[in-house]
């Protein structure tokens, strides 16, 4: 059967991922700075282009072939 991720995937996909990426971005500034606002203020600008860049990343692989195995048709 042949298969295709679709679009409401990527975006959860996407979604769960910069759940992850938020915190991790707030604690290493925040780390780093010892300021929450700065913190805050890179985890939310980062956050934004990012998510965005990821999701057409996402996409644009789920259109390539390059290394995809088709699965037999008994499972």
């Amino acid at each position: 059967m042949d298969t295709r991720a679709s679009t409401k995937r990527s975006v959860v996909k996407a979604i769960t991922y910069r759940v992850i990426i938020v915190c991790l971005d707030f604690l290493v500034v925040y780390l780093l700075t010892g300021k929450v606002a700065i913190a805050v203020a890179f985890m939310v600008v980062s956050n934004i282009y990012t998510t965005f860049v990821y999701f057409m990343h996402e996409r644009l692989w789920a259109r390539i072939k390059w290394g995809m195995t088709p699965r037999d048709k008994a499972e």
